[in-house]
């Protein structure tokens, strides 16, 4: 193996550069991070010496030699949720365009493993942290913006250092039973999620709310208790087809409890929208693309991740953020069609 051969493979460091360019490594330090006075002879030899070299800076030395990692934690609550999936996505493109790399860290919607996460990520001295929803205490998030940049999403709060963002939950629930309810449907079942999820209580809420000022009620045995997840929506339906009652739509308040209700009919015999009108919550990618297309109401969180993003580069850099979510908007599909007299 040739030795000469690998050390010039090896890649170019500062000290090389210094040397290439006769000067000292401060200053080759000192012209990359933009705070060299230096003559204009110096800052060409130095650049000469950097693209003869191919030399490539490292981003996170030059980010500590100003204070800065140029990363930021962000705290979901699972990764491999395609809600929150998306809602990533959208932060981590955004962070990249401008300049930093993001720090993924899981909550499982625990107190204890968010603080957990929010600990680990100020120990890898992140220069600002998102929170996407969580059930971590405003109280904690209040006293940790004072030494940290936080944006939290989903819920409504105000504090030094802290910018949250809500989604309107309650408005985005009134708007899918008011177009069952348009269409003729008063026999709503509604899948809920968690009876302890503030989403899931905003939305059956909001449900609730529409369905009263329609001048109707939802009855306590058409509202099941699902678990955002699709195995929940399979055993909501099976859990109302049992019980008897008597239902001429569902409304799921997510669309994973969404994609199982339309399985557990399909293995029952009835048939969505002829039988029973189907209307989801988030509009997930795959709802345009499910049999046949979900009716749902749109929760842009792939903006939503860009807007947080955003908001926490503005926080870092000094600047007041204004970043704000998308409105709810009602997506109607062929999920869902005029009740037949």
């Amino acid at each position: 193996m040739n030795v000469a051969h690998l050390h010039e493979e090896r890649p170019a460091t500062l000290e090389m550069v210094a040397k290439h360019a006769r000067v000292s490594p401060s200053t080759v330090s000192r012209i990359l991070n933009g705070t060299a006075t230096v003559s204009e002879e110096k800052k060409k030899a130095v650049e000469s010496a950097i693209a003869a070299l191919n030399f490539r800076p490292n981003p996170v030395a030059q980010g500590l030699s100003r204070g800065k990692s140029r990363t930021i934690g962000i705290i979901t609550q699972a990764i491999d949720s395609p809600f929150y999936g998306e809602g990533l996505k959208g932060i981590e493109s955004t962070l990249a365009e401008a300049g930093y790399a993001p720090l993924f860290v899981s909550g499982h919607w625990r107190p204890s493993d968010e603080q957990a996460c929010l600990a680990q990520l100020i120990a890898r001295r992140v220069d600002g942290v998102i929170v996407l929803t969580g059930s971590m205490p405003d109280k904690v998030l209040a006293t940790q913006a004072k030494s940290l940049p936080l944006v939290v999403t989903g819920r409504t709060m105000s504090a030094p250092g802290l910018h949250a963002m809500a989604f309107d939950n309650h408005e985005g629930a009134r708007l899918a039973t008011r177009h069952l309810l348009e269409l003729g449907h008063q026999k709503i079942a509604c899948i809920t999620g968690p009876s302890d999820h503030p989403d899931a209580v905003d939305r059956l809420r909001g449900c609730q709310a529409e369905m009263k000022a329609a001048g109707l009620s939802l009855p306590k045995e058409l509202i099941v208790e699902g678990d955002f997840l699709e195995s929940g929506g399979v055993l909501a339906v099976q859990k109302l087809l049992a019980s008897r009652a008597t239902f001429t739509a569902i409304l799921a308040l997510n669309d994973q409890s969404a994609y199982g209700a339309a399985l557990a009919l399909y293995r029952s015999g009835l048939r969505v929208p002829d039988d029973i009108s189907l209307v989801g919550f988030d509009d997930l990618r795959s709802s345009s693309f499910t049999i046949p297309p979900l009716t749902t109401v749109r929760h842009a969180i792939y903006e939503i991740g860009q807007q947080a993003a955003l908001a926490v580069v503005d926080l870092v850099e000094g600047r007041k953020p204004t970043q704000r979510v998308p409105a709810p908007e009602l997506v109607a599909r062929e999920s869902t069609r005029r009740l037949r007299r």
